[in-house]
């Protein structure tokens, strides 16, 4: 059942500009007649030529919105500059309200750029359908050009005008939830790395559970690439690294590990290289965002470390990458563990627990209970050290530094990070990140 309907008036032809009133009737009548009770929400997209000019355009689209009662409530008319402001404005309303299903009515000609415009703002999570917007008795005369076919493709050159509209467009809009800030490491000598933690300020996605600075975008998500990269692009400014030569993990929770400058793994959650230029990072939300340093090699590595990805000994593994390609020394490597969630608040099933206690049983608490508490970061600090990293060159401020100034538990601090574990499957994600420095 739709949920929504999206009538694009925004960029009608020039021989339908002057039966605008004729046409909204036409498909709001049409819309009120199909419609199950509650009837869907609507949303009218229009070009905003003048401000003062909105009320009285707004107006002279329904001279008889009366006649539309059981739509009355339901009907919003959003003026934009741009087709991205519009559709931006109208996806907050949908994610506001939970709504997925969407019909689009529009003249036939806007369908492939509206297409287009739905593909960058949107993900799988929305459903699309689309409709021509019917011409009124009192214009059915009227002559239409001639409609793109509906398999062809815009030109690349339209596509990225509209790209580069959508990126304007984010780029202007306000930093929610204060100001970016990112947690750095005194373990890692600032003269060679850059480094950082993000936290869930300082970025523009405005969904509560990811809001705002969100770095990940899945098909299960609300959140698109294109806001993710333009949050992205606002932490690049903040730390100073270039956000085109930015490599993440791509997250399988095992133990594969890329080595850049080599070919690419299909999925992987670590991540190594000692080139410069080049900024590497590891998602985490709940998940321990892991970075590592050789000062005396100048390499560096990261990697995503979640139960699965501890037990099958990610940060190991990203260790000896770094050994076995740049040749580093086990002893030289520094480790620095990013915001997680703590024991205090992680369970796992009691199967799973048993690989925990088989570490150690201080990785585990209340171990006969059907859901155990789980200390991730313990059980990667005790494998690191059996395989050779000095205890002094793991910094885990859960153990290191009890005012907390990078490891703070996720699930504890809902005003600072995102966590799967707190809020569900629409989550946002923090990432830790580092280079090396020219």
């Amino acid at each position: 059942m739709v949920e929504a309907v999206l009538i694009d008036l925004f960029s009608l032809p020039p021989n339908l500009q002057n039966n605008i009133q004729g046409l909204l009737r036409n498909t709001l009548e049409t819309i009120e007649k199909r419609s199950s009770i509650p009837a869907p929400f609507v949303y009218i997209m229009c070009h905003q030529r003048q401000k003062n000019e909105t009320n009285g355009e707004e107006e002279s689209l329904f001279p008889s919105l009366s006649d539309f009662q059981s739509l009355k409530k339901r009907l919003e008319v959003v003026h934009s500059l741009t087709t991205a402001a519009a559709l931006y404005t109208i996806k907050q309303r949908l994610d506001e309200k939970d709504l997925s299903i969407i019909k689009v009515i529009l003249p036939t000609l806007r369908k492939g750029l509206m297409k287009v415009y739905i593909d960058h703002l949107f993900t799988a999570v929305y459903q699309f359908e689309f409709e021509d917007l019917q011409v009124a008795s009192d214009c059915e005369n009227l002559q239409i050009a001639e409609p793109r076919s509906e398999g062809q493709a815009l030109p690349p050159q339209d596509v990225a005008l509209i790209q580069s509209e959508i990126q304007m467009y984010l780029e202007s809009l306000p930093s929610l939830k204060g100001d970016l800030t990112i947690l750095r490491s005194s373990l890692i000598p600032d003269d060679i790395f850059l480094h950082g933690f993000t936290t869930r300020m300082g970025g523009i996605s405005y969904i509560p559970t990811l809001s705002s600075c969100n770095l990940f975008s899945s098909s299960k998500r609300r959140d698109p690439q294109v806001v993710v990269k333009e949050n992205l692009r606002r932490l690049a400014n903040a730390a100073g690294f270039n956000p085109e030569t930015f490599h993440r993990v791509k997250i399988d929770h095992a133990n594969a590990v890329c080595v850049m400058g080599k070919t690419e793994p299909d999925s992987y959650d670590g991540i190594v290289t000692d080139q410069k230029g080049v900024t590497i990072g590891a998602p985490g939300a709940d998940c321990i965002p892991v970075l590592f340093a050789d000062p005396v090699r100048k390499a560096c590595g990261a990697a995503h470390s979640g139960w699965k990805g501890t037990l099958l000994g990610v940060s190991m593994a990203t260790v000896n990458a770094m050994v076995s390609e740049y040749g580093c020394n086990v002893k030289d490597i520094l480790v620095v563990l990013g915001p997680s969630v703590g024991p205090c608040c992680y369970k796992l099933p009691h199967e799973s627990a048993k690989e925990f206690h088989r570490i150690d049983p201080t990785c585990v608490r209340q171990f006969d209970s059907a859901s155990p508490y789980i200390d991730i970061r313990r059980a990667t600090r005790i494998l690191l050290e059996s395989g050779g990293i000095r205890p002094e060159n793991i910094q885990d401020d859960s153990v290191t530094d009890q005012n907390q100034n990078i490891t703070f538990c996720t699930a504890c601090h809902p005003d600072k990070f995102y966590s799967h574990f707190r809020d569900g499957n629409n989550f946002g994600t923090q990432i830790g990140f580092i280079s090396i420095k020219d």
